[in-house]
């Protein structure tokens, strides 16, 4: 199946495994920033979020950015990279989502996993991740920060 003109794998795609991460990021005087969420259950992390069948993947990364924090994208976000997790077998596809948000912090009441508050904020890229971040999102992080080239 070709999505976006990126073939997607239909084995994947049926089996859940294609995700799709927004990522938000603005720049301060102390460098870029990210966009990260604290789960109550599982540590910080990016917004992420499952393809569903017959989704474009830009479609299914501003639902994802709606649904786990309540941004509503206007414009189309830009395709950035696709990254194999090793986890689960998750590969990953990367959208730049162009917006502003004025807020330092904010909770997000979203349906996933029965319903959650997600605590968001914004982290130093720069910056590692600590160990409240959970595995798969300290390496999604790495992959972003050499993605925009910082150390």
């Amino acid at each position: 199946m070709v999505i976006n003109k990126m073939r997607i794998d239909q084995t994947l795609l049926e089996q859940r495994k294609i995700k799709v991460c927004p990522v938000v990021t603005r720049t301060t005087d102390e460098g870029r920033e990210i966009l990260v969420f604290r789960h109550p259950l599982a540590g910080i992390q990016l917004v992420k979020g499952t393809l569903e069948k017959e989704e474009e993947l830009a479609d299914a990364a501003k639902r994802e950015l709606f649904e786990e924090s309540g941004l509503e994208l206007q414009s189309q976000p830009t395709f950035l990279q696709c990254w194999h997790s090793e986890h689960d077998n998750q590969v990953w596809y990367f959208f730049d989502c162009n917006i502003e948000v004025a807020a330092e912090r904010w909770a997000h009441f979203t349906q996933d996993g029965g319903g959650h508050h997600f605590q968001f904020f914004w982290h130093p890229m720069q910056s590692p991740p600590s160990k409240d971040w959970h595995p798969v999102f300290q390496r999604a992080l790495k992959e972003l920060r050499n993605w925009f080239s910082v150390e």
